[in-house]
């Protein structure tokens, strides 16, 4: 396989991933506002599992790494199909709107969450 055709195929994985990604962090709030609380973890345990992989690469996806054996270029959409300006802020953009839905599902859960039958005092 040619470089060129090794470098489309990493783009094209690369845009599939993030755009699941993307979505998922997306689903997330819209799920917790219809109390699909268990849908919502599985979204957020998707989501932490990636900040994971991008920790042990310090910081980077795989991805990028295997892109960069087949071009000199380094602008930030080198590696992806996605706008420049979206890819130099992808991680700000989607960890502020990942944080901004786990709070939404926290307030959403704790608002919705079974009251224990104790006995209260008067």
């Amino acid at each position: 396989m040619s470089a060129e055709h090794s470098l489309l195929v990493i783009k094209i994985v690369h845009t599939v991933i993030w755009a699941v990604m993307a979505t998922a962090i997306v689903a997330i709030p819209i799920l917790a506002l219809r109390a699909r609380y268990r849908p919502a973890a599985w979204l957020t345990a998707l989501i932490l599992v990636e900040c994971i992989v991008l920790a042990l690469n310090h910081g980077r996806c795989p991805l990028t790494d295997m892109a960069a054996r087949f071009t000199p270029d380094r602008s930030a959409d080198f590696d992806i199909y996605l706008p420049i300006w979206l890819a130099e802020h992808n991680k700000t953009i989607f960890g502020g709107l990942f944080i901004a839905g786990e709070l939404i599902l926290l307030w959403q859960w704790l608002k919705h969450a079974p009251k224990k039958n104790g006995a209260t005092r008067r």
